[in-house]
Order: structure tokens, then C-alpha cells, then sequence
């Protein structure tokens, strides 16, 4: 048996990202067993993989915000144990930072190597330097392509022109009990958070097109993740009847809902990719964001994801007859 270990810590869209390296590398590699260091907030997305045999979250973030408080030194010595007693044959540090490099100086030492990208092509070019070997993936590549390429080469199988494929079990996923009622009208997930404010799509962009859904029969479901995000919500409830604002979730149950809408329009964010991840089909808004290296991809071609980048994104008429004309051919 080949063991290895992927640390891929975040962001979420980053750790999506992951998935079809996974499963390319398991469907190439006979008695391969792959486990994965990923930030707490996202273990679950590895764990919807049956590729992944264990998961070991992290709480990086959490650390920082409390790096002088006696229990977060306990977590490190504790998480760096439960780490050192796994063995592995190769390390891969696919995000390419100085925290995640940093992490693969935790793992049990012995008969291991260490691989991530090279000197060309890592985000933070210092973090080459904790590794035993590395190659060259192009950073002009999209973020998928590139995870793919890695594992391929660290682990020297041929992608062969093999087909995307996340490796998620989804359609097994039932909408969870507590929200069937909330969504028993047809409905389009809309991930209006993100997190920069130049990455927003304008509160009347949203009422414009609840306006229009509502022509529809169809109502609008908003996720939220902090204060900021539950307050837009709020005000689009009250000028918008078909605006349900759901109440807080987790990763599983957030996907089960998006895989049983009709459809998804969202922001940059990491539930888009999810969104990609579950084959649906929907209208990816980037206002500022590179479509060619992180837009969002899906595997089955009966189902489109359109990227919208840029001043499109400023074109709000024509994205909304887009995602009427989407429904239109449900």
C-alpha cells in the first residue's frame, strides 16, 4: 500500500479544488490510501470524497487569533502527536504557503519525502525550502488543472486527457428534515456573501431578480455566514416575499440543499464551487476575480455553470433574463 498525505488547509473553494486530484490519483493507483490535513471549518468537504480515508483538522486561524494562550500550545502538541503517529510514504503540500509547509514538519519523519510546488510556481516562493522535491506546474493553469498536475507527477501517473470528476457521492445526499418545509417551493440558491465588498453583486441587482423569480413562482434561498450577510438578507425580506433566508447550517446539510435546487447564482465563494462540485447549473458572478485560473468548473456537461466576469457583472438585465431563460428550460 502507497500511503500519502495532502495538506490542503483552505480556503473552502481551494479545498474543492482538491477533490478531482483525489480522485484521479485513486482511480490511477492501485491500494493508494490518502489522507488529508484541512482546516476545521472545511473537514467535512473531504470526508464527502470516499477516496479519503482520514481526515485530520487543523485550527490554524483559531491559533493565531490566541498564540500566547497556554491551550492553543496544547492543541499544536497534541495535533503534531496524533499526526507523527501516522507513517507515510509521500507527503504533497498542494497550497504551496509557509503554514502548510510549516505543517508538513509535524509528520512522522521516517521513510517519508516531502513534495510540493517548485520555485516557479508556488504562491510563497520560501516554502520550497521545506520540501525534499518539487515540479513545476504552470501558475497560468486554473487551480483544478494544477492540483491535478501536481499529484500526477509526484505520484507518476498519466491524466491521459481523463475527464473532471469531483468524486462526491451527492446524489445520495436527502435535503435535511428541518428544511423540507422552508423548501417546498421550487427554488434557486442564491450565495450572495463573499469576501471582499468589490466582489458583491448590488442589493438591487438581488431585488431585481427576486422581482422576476417571483414572476416565476420560484423563490430565492440566502445562505449567511456572519452579521453583515444575515442583515442583507433581512432587507431583501422585507421588500421581497419569495426571500427565504436560511438559518445557519452546516457544510453537508448547506450542500444537500444546494444539490436539490433548481438552480445556483452566487458570488465568488467558495460555496459556488461546491455548487460546481454538485453538477448543478446556475450563473457564477466575478466582478473582479480571474475566471481562467479559479472560475468554476463542472464535470457533467448536461449542466452548465456560466462564468460571468468583470463589467458583465454590472449588466443586471441580462444576467437575470439568463437565469430566467435557465429556468425556463428546466
Amino acid at each position: 500500500m502507497l500511503k500519502i498525505l495532502i495538506v490542503k488547509t483552505s480556503s473552502l473553494g481551494d479545498i474543492v479544488h482538491m477533490l478531482p486530484a483525489i480522485y484521479d490519483a485513486s482511480h490511477a493507483i492501485n491500494n493508494l490510501q490518502i489522507d488529508w490535513v484541512v482546516e476545521e471549518a472545511f473537514q467535512e468537504v473531504p470526508k464527502w470524497s470516499p477516496c479519503v480515508n482520514k481526515v485530520f483538522p487543523i485550527a490554524i486561524r483559531r491559533w493565531r487569533k490566541s498564540l500566547l494562550s497556554k491551550q492553543t500550545w496544547q492543541e499544536i502538541r497534541q495535533f503534531k502527536y496524533v499526526l507523527q503517529r501516522e507513517k507515510y510514504d509521500v507527503v504533497i503540500d498542494s497550497q504551496g504557503l509557509l503554514k502548510s509547509a510549516v505543517v508538513t514538519t509535524w509528520t512522522n519523519k521516517k521513510h517519508q519525502a516531502v513534495w510540493g510546488y517548485d520555485k516557479h510556481s508556488i504562491r510563497e516562493p520560501l516554502a520550497r525550502y521545506f520540501y525534499h522535491h518539487t515540479v513545476a506546474v504552470s501558475p497560468q493553469k486554473h487551480a483544478i488543472t494544477r492540483n491535478r498536475l501536481l499529484l500526477s507527477k509526484v505520484l507518476n501517473y498519466s491524466l491521459d486527457k481523463k475527464p473532471l470528476n469531483y468524486g462526491i457521492a451527492a446524489p445520495a445526499w436527502p435535503v435535511a428534515t428541518e428544511f423540507s418545509a422552508l423548501l417546498d417551493t421550487p427554488y434557486i440558491v442564491a450565495l450572495h456573501g463573499t469576501s471582499r465588498v468589490e466582489k458583491e453583486w448590488p442589493i438591487e441587482a438581488w431585488l431585481s431578480l427576486l422581482q422576476v423569480m417571483q414572476k416565476e413562482g420560484i423563490n430565492l434561498v440566502f445562505p449567511w455566514g456572519n452579521l453583515y450577510e444575515k442583515q442583507r438578507v433581512e432587507l431583501l425580506q422585507k421588500q421581497a416575499s419569495n426571500a427565504i433566508m436560511l438559518p445557519r447550517c452546516d457544510l453537508s446539510t448547506l450542500a444537500s440543499i444546494i444539490h436539490a435546487a433548481q438552480a445556483v447564482i452566487g458570488m465568488d465563494t467558495g460555496l459556488m464551487h461546491i455548487a460546481a462540485a454538485l453538477n448543478q447549473q446556475g450563473l457564477a458572478l466575478y466582478p473582479v476575480t480571474q475566471i481562467e485560473l479559479t472560475g468554476v468548473l463542472t464535470q457533467d456537461t448536461h449542466n452548465h455553470m456560466e462564468n460571468i466576469a468583470g463589467k458583465a457583472c454590472q449588466d443586471i438585465e441580462t444576467i437575470i433574463e439568463k437565469m430566467r431563460s435557465l429556468i425556463k428550460n428546466l
